[in-house]
């Protein structure tokens, strides 16, 4: 009977413990923050920048946007370009960065200039634009932010259905361009796309 007591005590420490560490990791911002990713090992994912539900037409359609897919508004491109060069001035270093095959996630990372994005399924919206996300894309999130790594930071730029699906607590009312970054202790802030700047 006794240690079934100190067992179920140890248990509820253990969930206290991790919740005030959860707790105490939201409250990670500014100066503090800025820090932390300059160091590197978080994981960061993020919604694509600004864009119009609305699918353009041949006319207004970028001339790479062949298919044509959902593409940023003027608001989507300069955020993006904004958050760029924010990581830079700030030195905050980027490896590796995977995406959703869609047109609006890639000319996100675009006009941010990260690198060379990685296109995955697991990140896409399966066609469906606001309704996609699966239950095995919301898996694959989940694992991908326990993957931590070392002097940098990855970068997955998906849609507001798989992140919602994969974390449906922390991502309330999530903006477009807006992030959750991730450390072992689970989400450590949420950064709105327009803020990356300010954070110099």
């Amino acid at each position: 009977m006794l240690s079934r007591i100190l067992g179920a005590a140890t248990l509820l420490l253990a969930g206290t413990a991790t919740a005030q560490q959860s707790i105490s990791a939201q409250h990670l911002q500014g100066e503090a923050l800025v820090k932390a990713l300059q160091q590197g090992g978080y994981v960061i994912v993020m919604r694509h920048a600004s864009s119009p539900r609305e699918v353009p037409d041949k006319q207004s359609a970028n001339p790479d946007n062949v298919k044509p897919e959902r593409q940023l508004d003027p608001e989507g491109r300069a955020t993006a370009t904004a958050m760029g060069k924010a990581l830079r001035d700030l030195k905050i270093p980027v490896g590796t960065v995977f995406t959703s095959p869609t047109y609006r996630a890639l000319e996100t990372i675009r006009y941010a200039q990260l690198g060379n994005p990685q296109p995955v399924p697991e990140l896409g919206e399966n066609g469906q634009s606001m309704q996609g996300g699966t239950a095995a894309q919301a898996a694959w999130l989940k694992k991908k932010v326990t993957e931590f790594p070392k002097g940098t930071n990855t970068l997955l730029v998906t849609h507001s259905p798989n992140i919602s699906l994969a974390f449906p607590d922390a991502s309330a009312n999530l903006a477009e361009g807006e992030a959750l970054v991730f450390s072992p202790s689970g989400v450590v802030a949420r950064i709105k796309i327009e803020e990356w700047p300010r954070m110099k």
